[in-house]
């Protein structure tokens, strides 16, 4: 006997709501120490690079190698997460990478920064695009929006968090005969390796094998899933290599990599900006936290927005415009308040932009091509936008003394990014995403 559509909407409701649950929480846990991982060299920085003799040149490379090695390995690490289930890989990723971290306490120079920050960056990789692919394995593209935008509101919340406990860290100062920069490394790397743990607990590879849920809810969720896999997309199935030649990944990868420079140019030198207003490193922390906090909220509010109309190409488009307003107005403000405001807008458009993007690229890809081109899109964007745009602007601020110069370059990419969103977008505005989410919202 067919199931009625209010007994059908009925067990969509239960089912996403328990998956949400399920699956959401911990991730962004786990995400939130990724980033406060990735980006606590920052904060680490205030005392670090004086202990150490670390210029502004030397440190922006040490800071990039991280993107360096991930782009090596996240492709790799995203097909052996599809080989050996998201349940063990990511729990390997945690692990590792927490340990990593919390090693880079016992750096002596330059060159074990290097490998350190090198090993944490082949650590890490795979675990976002890893996230990303595993949330298609559960969530119907109606869906992904807004669940990708709550996971990831862990970066801007990572660092609203962080950089007050990072400032507190720095206060544990001789603490045991060890720098406060010391204790900031091991403290936040420990926490990752035991949820890395607490993966193998918690998380399932498939719907089909979740016992927490009902049969009902397994066989709506793996029909609904399979009936989107079966469309067509505009990237369909092709190997890596032909991939990596895509015109269409390599235009995805350098939209993304604005919001991605973004993102790790602030959360990497923001701290050593402030501190020339004359802050101590506990109030250095605590304004850092400000822009983050505003993203963390706003970020949700627009990927809420993207989902409900189901447009993607403006809400990606707008946020890489709102990066570019807020670098150029670095070359107008010198206040401290200014300053604030100005990170405020880059860091909620490079934040804001993830759901929607994300989104848009996941109904691009089919359901065989997801796990490279994922991964690849990251990758690419990652090494452009962290690995390049981290390293460029340690070297011109080395050069010239201005940090508002050294933001020119990460403006040019987001107003590049901006433009080509919207030019592909077009292109692709008739595909499967915009026709499938239109049939889906009005089903509702």
């Amino acid at each position: 006997m067919p199931v009625s559509s209010i007994e059908i909407s009925a067990i969509e409701r239960s089912t996403m709501r328990k998956v949400a649950w399920r699956l959401l929480p911990f991730l962004i846990i786990c995400y939130l120490l990724a980033i406060i991982d990735r980006g606590n060299i920052g904060m680490a920085s205030l005392q670090m690079n004086h202990d150490l003799g670390l210029t502004p040149a030397i440190f922006g490379l040490a800071s990039s190698l991280f993107f360096v090695s991930y782009f090596f390995v996240e492709v790799p690490s995203n097909l052996a997460l599809q080989k050996f289930g998201a349940r063990r890989w990511i729990a390997r990723i945690m692990i590792t990478w927490g340990l990593i971290s919390a090693g880079t306490a016992f750096v002596q120079g330059a060159n074990s920064l290097y490998v350190m920050r090198f090993l944490l960056g082949a650590a890490e990789a795979g675990f976002f695009p890893g996230v990303l692919l595993y949330l298609t394995y559960w969530l119907p593209a109606a869906y992904r929006g807004r669940m990708v935008a709550i996971f990831m509101v862990a970066i801007p919340a990572a660092n609203f968090i962080g950089s007050p406990i990072s400032g507190l860290l720095l206060s544990m100062d001789g603490w045991m005969g060890m720098r406060g920069w010391h204790w900031l490394f091991i403290l936040e790397g420990i926490p990752a390796t035991l949820l890395g743990i607490a993966c193998l607990f918690i998380l399932t590879d498939r719907p089909e094998q979740a016992r927490w849920l009902s049969p009902e809810q397994r066989t709506w969720l793996t029909t609904r899933l399979d009936e989107e896999r079966s469309r067509k997309t505009p990237i369909g199935h092709i190997s890596l290599w032909k991939l990596l030649r895509h015109k269409h990944i390599w235009v995805l990868a350098l939209i993304y990599s604005g919001a991605s420079a973004a993102g790790s140019t602030m959360s990497v030198w923001a701290p050593q900006l402030l501190k020339t207003f004359g802050l101590s490193n506990l109030e250095i922390g605590l304004v850092n936290a400000i822009p983050y906090g505003l993203a963390s909220v706003l970020m949700i509010v627009w990927g809420r927005s993207s989902d409900k109309t189901g447009e993607r190409r403006w809400h990606t488009a707008t946020t890489l415009l709102l990066i570019t307003a807020g670098l150029l107005l670095a070359l107008v403000t010198s206040s401290l308040v200014a300053t604030v405001c100005l990170l405020s807008m880059v860091l909620i458009g490079a934040y804001s932009m993830k759901g929607p993007f994300w989104a848009l690229v996941s109904s691009w890809l089919s359901s065989s091509t997801a796990a490279a081109g994922l991964a690849a899109i990251g990758a690419l964007a990652n090494l452009i936008g962290g690995g390049m745009m981290v390293n460029v602007y340690g070297a011109i601020h080395n050069a010239t003394g201005s940090y508002a110069i050294a933001l020119l370059p990460l403006a040019a990419l987001c107003a590049a990014g901006g433009a080509m969103v919207l030019l592909m977008g077009r292109k692709q505005r008739d595909t499967s995403d915009n026709a499938g989410f239109k049939q889906e919202a009005n089903a509702h």
